[in-house]
C-alpha cells in the first residue's frame, strides 16, 4: 500500500476539526491514517498555524544539512591528524 504524504495545510486542518470537537477515530478512519498518526501529528504541529509549520520544516531541513556538514568537516579533520600522526 502506497504511504500517503500530508502537507501541512492537510495536517493542520485535521487537528483543526479535532480541535472542532471531532471524533479521532472518526477523524482517521476519513482521512485513511491511524488514530496513533493523528496523535503524533498533535504533538508535533498542535497549535501551530500553517506558516509556523512551514518554517518549522524548513528549519528541520536547515538543521540536517548543517549536521551533514558538520560531520564532513570533522571526518576530514580526523583523517588529518591521521596522516600527520604518519609523517611524524
Amino acid at each position: 500500500m502506497k504511504r500517503l504524504r500530508f502537507t501541512e495545510e492537510q495536517i493542520i486542518g485535521v487537528l483543526k476539526e479535532a480541535e472542532a470537537g471531532a471524533k479521532t477515530a472518526d477523524l482517521a478512519r476519513r482521512h485513511g491514517v491511524s488514530e496513533a498518526t493523528i496523535y503524533n501529528w498533535k504533538s508535533k504541529y498542535g497549535g501551530l498555524e500553517v506558516s509556523e509549520a512551514r518554517r518549522l520544516k524548513a528549519l528541520e531541513s536547515e538543521n540536517a544539512k548543517l549536521k551533514r556538514l558538520l560531520a564532513d568537516a570533522m571526518l576530514d579533520q580526523s583523517a588529518l591528524k591521521d596522516l600527520l600522526a604518519k609523517k611524524f
